[in-house]
C-alpha cells in the first residue's frame, strides 16, 4: 500500500541517520580507489542494478577516470515494499556481456538473493570477469552463503535501512546518507 505523506513525515521524524553524506562520500571514494586498481585496465562494463543502484553508480562512476561503458539492469524482489519476494526481472542490459570484465553496482547486500541472480545472469551471458560492489552491506546470517560483494561502501546492523538509493515504500532514495527506521 502506498504511504500517505503523514506516515512518510512520521518515518522521516524518527529515522535514525547511520551513516552522513561524509560518510557516503568517503566510501564511495575508497569505493573507486578500489576498483580502479582491480579493473582500471580493463575496459569493463558498468552494470547498475535499478532502481536503488542508480544513485550509488552515478556517484561512483563520476569517480572512476578510466575507460567504461556503463549500461542497467531492472531485477527486483521488493516491488516498492518492505519485504523482499522472488526476483523479478524487469530488463536485461543492451550492452553485450559476451568476454567482457564486468562490474556490477547495486544499493546492499541483504539476503543477497537478487545479486546472486544478477551475477549468474552475467555469467550466463559469457561474461569472462565479474565483479560486485554495493553501498551498504547488512551485516546477518541470513546472506545467500555462494554471494559476496567485492567491492563494499559501508556496513549496517541487520535494521531496515533507506537513503542514497535504497528505499521505504518507493520513497526517500534520495535522501544523502543512509538512514535506518526509527520508533513512531
Amino acid at each position: 500500500m502506498t504511504p500517505d505523506r503523514a506516515e512518510l513525515d512520521r518515518i522521516l521524524a524518527s529515522a535514525v541517520q547511520l551513516h552522513g553524506a561524509e560518510d557516503v562520500s568517503r566510501a564511495l571514494d575508497r569505493m573507486a580507489a578500489e576498483i580502479t586498481r582491480e579493473l582500471g585496465d580493463s575496459l569493463p562494463v558498468v552494470l547498475c542494478v535499478l532502481t536503488g543502484g542508480i544513485i550509488p553508480t552515478g556517484h561512483l562512476l563520476t569517480r572512476l577516470a578510466f575507460p567504461l561503458e556503463a549500461d542497467y539492469l531492472h531485477a527486483t524482489r521488493y516491488r516498492g515494499g518492505t519485504s523482499g519476494h522472488a526476483v523479478e526481472w524487469v530488463s536485461e542490459p543492451g550492452i553485450s556481456l559476451q568476454g567482457r570484465t564486468v562490474l556490477v553496482v547495486d544499493d546492499i547486500l541483504d539476503e543477497g538473493h537478487t545479486l546472486a541472480d544478477v551475477l549468474r545472469f552475467c555469467r550466463q551471458s559469457g561474461a569472462a570477469d565479474i565483479y560486485s560492489a554495493v553501498l551498504v552491506e547488512k551485516q546477518h546470517d541470513r546472506r545467500n552463503v555462494d554471494v559476496r560483494a567485492d567491492f563494499t561502501g559501508l556496513q549496517v546492523d541487520d535494521r531496515y535501512v533507506f537513503g542514497f538509493g535504497m528505499d521505504y515504500k518507493g520513497y526517500f532514495r534520495n535522501l544523502n546518507g543512509i538512514f535506518a527506521l526509527g520508533d513512531n
